[in-house]
């Protein structure tokens, strides 16, 4: 797993017994996202859950030979949709307890390729899930996935960025950028409007400010699901940004909607 923050975020969420029911793994057109997910998996079925799995249990071995009764994925390519039967298929088996495993763990790959009725058949699953079961969605596009589906739903952020090849100016920037943001609640607004030149004076590198922001903030969802609100004003932000908005009005609007949480 090459994303040192996405890895210790998982261990810790499976080490402090943080699982969720549902998950979005929200790429940029890599696989990345998908990756991680199998790895997530693997670390929920684990019979020992040791520095993330074993790799010795039960669990593990079938898992790694593709047959383990307590997993199940649907995988389509990007250009395939997921039909409404394919979800009901899934959810044949979602309420039967897990055979191997304390868990059951559902992947589905490309999953906003799922059409209005498959995200609304999922959605019921999504309302009330066993509390077994962990489905985890992996998109590239999360603007395709309903609302509804992305509100029940814990939140991690996949981008480009490796943190082991950061340049020094991007490593000073970040360590900045996560001082403030892992601790934002602890300040009012005018306290972030002072701290936050960073943002204003840095308009070229606003876009890739605002991806590791939502890391952070997609980490801090784990245990509070507040900021999944925030991780959608930074996406609105974004598209505001990139719609050609005033910048310092853009910056204004993420801080005082965060604020306002």
């Amino acid at each position: 797993m090459k994303n040192k923050q996405i890895e210790e975020e998982l261990k810790n969420t499976i080490e402090n017994q943080r699982v969720v029911n549902g998950y979005i793994f929200s790429g940029n057109g890599n696989t990345a996202n998908y990756e991680y997910a199998k790895e997530f998996a693997k670390m929920i079925l684990c019979l020992k859950q040791e520095n993330g799995y074993c790799e010795k249990c039960k669990s593990c071995i079938m898992f790694d030979d593709s047959n383990h009764a307590d997993y199940y994925e649907i995988n389509k390519e990007k250009t395939e949709s997921i039909k409404i039967d394919e979800i009901r298929e899934m959810q044949t088996k979602i309420y039967e307890k897990p055979i191997t495993s304390s868990k059951k763990v559902y992947v589905i790959n490309n999953a906003e390729q799922m059409g209005q009725e498959a995200q609304n058949c999922l959605l019921k699953t999504l309302e009330e899930p066993p509390d077994f079961v962990t489905i985890i969605l992996v998109v590239n596009n999360e603007n395709l996935v309903l609302p509804t589906i992305k509100s029940r739903c814990a939140k991690i952020l996949f981008t480009e960025e490796n943190e082991d090849n950061y340049t020094e100016e991007q490593k000073q920037r970040y360590e900045e950028l996560r001082k403030i943001f892992r601790n934002v609640e602890k300040y009012s607004t005018i306290d972030l409007l002072n701290k936050l030149d960073i943002l204003y004076k840095d308009k070229e590198n606003f876009l890739e400010n605002l991806n590791f922001i939502n890391t952070i903030f997609a980490e801090k969802s784990r245990s509070d699901y507040k900021y999944l609100d925030y991780i959608d004003y930074v996406e609105k932000t974004k598209r505001k940004f990139k719609a050609n908005s005033n910048f310092d009005m853009c910056v204004d609007y993420l801080i005082l909607n965060i604020f306002k949480q």
